[in-house]
């Protein structure tokens, strides 16, 4: 096939665009390259891929309206992989004018140019953080998520509303894939994991919220990938069985759905924490601080859809995971 992979340069759209080209699939990159964490590691993903002539590189901000039409309606992919986006939690509180060009501007614009160039299945990233106050867990995809508790996730659970009305109005398959912290080799240096073994490493103290009591659901990269590839092959039909009268929030009349890809084991913090001292053979100097606003407590993925809709289920461990990533990285920077 020929699919569009945005954010091809970040973290995931790296490690997707390697799986989709080992499989002889041919890929447009799209991205930025915008200055959000170090220029110099999406450029190094980048001329990876570029190695590969099956791969095209395009420098596209999508929140460029004419741009983004005309990208979609020349290559005419047969499928998209939308990963592009303004992410972080945190920075969302001070910078919330990005996030509204990338993730819904640019989003309107993703969705439009699949419109127009009869794209046969849009899968994008939504996120955990949708589900924002709910507590019951584990967070399952059947469950309402309408309180945000930070604009990151109000625009990433905005792009599911918006991807629905697609679905409804112009019959375009699309499927959501709320993700649980993601980590591993080539990482993002704005996520904990990766600000940990820095400052592990060069002797720092690491600032760890709500006394390293929060619990997240660490999902491994490799696990992910296969889980966005396998989805990707699966266009979403219309739930025959779906009802106004009681609507499934994971499903739609409309060819449309969401899963979650998490890897169904939260871990706390502070044991996180302790895995990577001992990758590293290292004692990390810790500042414990309060809960941070924006945060939630912890989150808990409820797999049984996506196990059931791909025959896979994430299930790396971070005893395995982490040593992954800390081999990766003492060997991209030397130390």
């Amino acid at each position: 096939m020929k699919i569009l992979v945005t954010g091809a340069a970040g973290f995931i759209g790296f490690h997707v665009s390697k799986q989709l080209l080992s499989r002889a699939d041919e890929v447009i990159g799209l991205d930025n390259l915008n200055d959000y964490y170090n220029v110099s590691l999406k450029e190094a993903r980048l001329a990876q891929l570029q190695r590969e002539r099956r791969f095209q590189f395009c420098r596209i901000d999508i929140a460029d309206r004419d741009v983004m039409a005309r990208l979609l309606v020349e290559h005419r992919p047969d499928a998209v992989v939308h990963l592009a986006a303004q992410a972080g939690v945190r920075h969302s509180l001070t910078k919330p004018h990005a996030y509204v060009d990338s993730n819904l501007v640019g989003f309107a614009n993703m969705l439009e140019g699949c419109r127009h160039a009869g794209v046969s299945h849009l899968v994008f990233a939504s996120s955990s953080s949708v589900y924002g106050a709910n507590t019951k867990a584990p967070f399952s995809v059947h469950d309402n998520a309408d309180h945000p508790l930070n604009l990151y996730a109000a625009t990433k659970k905005a792009n599911e509303l918006m991807a629905h009305s697609y679905s409804h109005l112009y019959g375009l398959p699309a499927t959501g894939l709320r993700l649980f912290t993601v980590y591993g080799p080539w990482g993002r240096p704005d996520m904990s994991y990766f600000l940990f073994a820095s400052a592990i490493l060069e002797g720092k103290t690491i600032d760890v919220y709500n006394n390293g009591l929060m619990k997240r659901d660490f999902s491994y990269i490799d696990d992910v990938t296969e889980s966005i590839v396998k989805i990707l092959d699966r266009p979403p039909g219309a739930n025959c069985e779906w009802s106004g009268d009681a609507p499934d929030p994971a499903s739609s009349y409309a060819p449309y759905r969401i899963y979650n890809v998490g890897n169904n084991q939260p871990v706390e913090l502070n044991y996180f924490i302790k895995v990577l001292e001992e990758c590293l053979a290292m004692k990390a100097k810790t500042r414990l601080l309060p809960f941070q606003q924006g945060d939630v407590p912890a989150t808990h993925a409820d797999i049984e859809d996506l196990a059931e809709a791909i025959g896979f289920r994430p299930t790396t461990p971070i005893e395995l995971g982490l040593p992954r990533f800390v081999d990766w990285y003492r060997s991209y920077y030397g130390k």
